[in-house]
């Protein structure tokens, strides 16, 4: 399991395990939060095309599915 803090997805580094459409970078590039701090929006950008794509954060936390920085 992949720790991250809520506060610090943004700009952060991820590598997805199982490569999609040749898609295998991404950073994150927004991140919205409502009036107590919850992440409500958060918007993964892949570094070879700069496909943006919206995800649940929570799955960021699975390293059978993503891993934390470029591997």
């Amino acid at each position: 399991m992949n720790r991250i803090h809520p506060k610090k997805l943004l700009h952060s580094k991820w590598t997805r395990v199982e490569v999609i459409n040749k898609l295998k970078h991404f950073n994150i590039i927004k991140v919205k939060y409502d009036e107590e701090q919850n992440v409500i929006e958060c918007i993964i950008r892949a570094e070879m095309n700069a496909q943006e794509f919206a995800i649940n954060w929570r799955d960021l936390k699975n390293s059978q599915l993503w891993q934390i920085g470029w591997q």
